[in-house]
């Protein structure tokens, strides 16, 4: 089967009620743990590469690797650029066949970030690509933030609304106060739940939440055993993912959770076995750490089963 947008996974998702997993990827073993795992749990997935990935890896080798993928799996697969800023870098993802892309447009004022969104999604939709825009900024925020520096930061949800109706997007992030990295917060985790209702009330279109890893706390005292520094590393809680999905987010983007795994299990090959130069027995257990993560998000995510279901094809 040929790749899938998009807007197929994330609308189904939308009317089941569930979030769809957007993981990030760089090489091959990082993409194989992620289908190994989508297969076993029977959950649509959705692979995400950010412009500085396709500037590593070469955009020939990801589309090849996925798209590859995607005629042998039995789960549906969207190819997704992640916080495309480059126009050119995104028209050449449409013409290389991504069937999902996001517009990051969220430094400039309103009228600037419609205006710009606009243009992609014009050119999108014309390719049958579907396409994510934001609103706010990924900077976390803190219990001592005042209401005039949340409201500068998060979403406005009537500003969100007006945003969707002029750009005719597919799905919306709404800043609530995660950010990127494996810092996000300084204090307990605080997200803006109050903000994501209303502003899924008003939107009524799939929701996305980046900066969402959690950051496990076995992944990290393992990685601290094997050497890493990584002091005051802290995510998304568990608890607050799945509030999120059942206040309206559907597609939950995991990068750091990703790299945390990745490179950790590495570090234990060549703690345990300095004189290991194999790269498939050093890159091996990296991938079946990867699996292991993405196995576990889409359990907490809800996609487990619904590869294929009927609410998919809409």
């Amino acid at each position: 089967m040929s790749l899938v947008t998009g807007k197929e996974i994330l609308d189904a998702a939308n009317v089941g009620g569930y979030a769809v997993g957007a993981f990030n990827i760089n090489n091959m073993e990082i993409f194989q743990g992620i289908i190994r795992a989508a297969e076993e749990k029977n959950s649509p997935v959705i692979i995400a590469t950010s412009e500085s990935a396709i500037k590593y890896a070469g955009i020939n080798y990801l589309v090849s690797m996925v798209k590859t993928a995607a005629n042998i799996t039995s789960v549906p697969i969207a190819l997704h650029l992640d916080h495309g800023k480059n126009f050119e870098v995104i028209q050449k993802c449409i013409k290389y066949g991504y069937t999902s892309l996001m517009i990051d447009a969220s430094h400039l004022s309103l009228d600037e970030n419609i205006e710009e969104t606009k243009k992609v999604v014009k050119t999108a939709h014309t390719h049958n690509v579907s396409v994510e825009a934001e609103l706010g900024r990924l900077q976390g925020i803190e219990d001592n933030v005042s209401v005039l520096e949340r409201d500068a930061i998060l979403v406005n949800p009537q500003d969100a609304k007006l945003f969707v109706e002029e750009t005719e997007i597919d799905s919306l992030a709404p800043a609530i106060g995660t950010s990127h990295g494996a810092f996000k917060f300084k204090g307990e985790a605080e997200l803006d739940f109050e903000r994501l209702d209303e502003t899924k009330n008003l939107t009524k279109i799939p929701l996305v939440l980046h900066g969402a890893s959690s950051v496990p706390e076995n992944i990290l005292k393992k990685a601290a055993k094997y050497g890493a520094k990584i002091p005051g590393a802290k995510g998304v809680p568990t608890e607050h993912i799945k509030k999120v999905i059942k206040l309206g987010i559907n597609k939950i983007n995991i990068d750091t959770d990703l790299r945390l795994a990745f490179t950790t299990a590495i570090r234990e090959v060549f703690a345990n076995s300095p004189e290991q130069f194999d790269p498939r027995k050093i890159l091996g257990p990296a991938r079946n750490a990867i699996y292991d993560v993405v196995k576990e998000k889409i359990d907490i995510l809800g996609s487990a089963d619904k590869a294929w279901e009927e609410e998919l094809v809409l």
